[in-house]
């Protein structure tokens, strides 16, 4: 897949230290700049390039196919760290949340679960938990016909996970989750 910054060619080898496009084709100043200089940089965006292929074969039956669309945004979304007083920081931030979600969306990494929940005591009100062990830590949260990714957070005890409206905290075997922007807690417990 190529961006606009020209992202490496299918099949492409990119050298041990060379991020997986041609830093010879980027525009000075820009974020792509940035990363042909910066090590660690080009190491994430090499293993993003081989997590991105892998995701590839898994959403090769996508319809519509929406992995493609979603990466090129992503891309956008890493350059636009440029805005930021920590440039490096959101670009690595970027790429280490970008790989998490590719690897647990299409269950490139091990995986617990799924973890059935019900909440608010009652048995049609389900939240479906499955959690991978990507870096940083996600979990896929299922309600119904809604699918949340979410992040692990720092927390002084228990577990807890946000999406961009979701959040899931376990604590002492409950689970409290909450659905949706401004959406109350739901006490949930562990089914069986």
């Amino acid at each position: 897949m190529a961006s606009a910054a020209g992202w490496g060619e299918p099949g492409r080898a990119a050298n041990a230290t060379s991020p997986s496009f041609d830093c010879n084709k980027v525009e000075a100043g820009s974020i792509e700049a940035m990363i042909c200089r910066d090590a660690e940089l080009s190491a994430l965006d090499r293993k993003i390039y081989g997590v991105y292929a892998a995701a590839s074969v898994r959403a090769s039956n996508e319809h519509p196919p929406v992995l493609k669309a979603e990466q090129r945004g992503w891309i956008k979304g890493r350059n636009d760290c440029w805005k930021s007083q920590d440039i490096r920081g959101c670009v690595r931030h970027e790429y280490l949340r970008r790989i998490a979600e590719l690897q647990a969306r299409y269950r490139l990494v091990s995986h617990a679960g799924p973890v059935r929940f019900m909440c608010d005591g009652i048995p049609a009100n389900e939240v479906v938990a499955t959690f991978f062990q990507t870096d940083p830590l996600t979990m896929i949260a299922e309600r119904g016909d809604s699918v949340s990714l979410m992040y692990l957070q720092p927390t002084g005890s228990g577990t807890k996970y946000q999406g961009r409206n979701e959040t899931y905290w376990e604590h002492q075997g409950e689970a409290l989750i909450t659905w949706g922007y401004g959406a109350p807690e739901m006490h949930c417990k562990k089914l069986p």
